[in-house]
């Protein structure tokens, strides 16, 4: 597969959750892991979180070295720190933190690169891919 049509499922799987952002965790060229059903209503449910855990549970492991982490949205703090604890290898997001604070989501206005940057630049990061897509979850 390539990076688009992995960044396609993670915006496939909000439009049938029904929600604003996506995320799947992919490791050599295979999906290992979707975002899954967000619970109603529960606000401590972010698709890139569900995914990292979802990844673990499906390898067995707590760490993810090697995988990446597609995102509609660049992670908030929290995801990133997901992201970070269980070393992800990248992260690719299309929309941006300003992109969801414009859209009036509630979001911590810090990027993934200066938290990355802050926590030694352990992840390989690249920002804006498909970019416009993501941004339709939004409306």
């Amino acid at each position: 597969m390539k990076k688009e049509e992995f960044m396609c499922e993670a915006i496939k799987d909000a439009k049938k959750s029904k929600h604003h952002f996506g995320a799947v965790v992919v490791k050599g060229n295979k999906i290992i892991a979707h975002m899954g059903k967000r619970p109603a209503g529960d606000p401590r449910y972010h698709a890139e979180t569900q995914a990292l855990l979802n990844a673990t549970n499906k390898l067995k492991t707590k760490t993810l070295k090697g995988c990446t982490l597609y995102s509609t949205c660049e992670p908030c703090p929290m995801c990133f720190y997901m992201a970070w604890i269980t070393g992800i290898s990248k992260i690719i997001y299309g929309a941006n933190i300003n992109d969801a604070l414009k859209h009036g989501f509630k979001q911590i206005n810090i990027s993934n690169q200066t938290l990355n940057k802050k926590s030694g630049n352990k992840i390989k990061l690249e920002k804006g891919f498909m970019r416009k897509e993501c941004l339709e979850l939004f409306n």
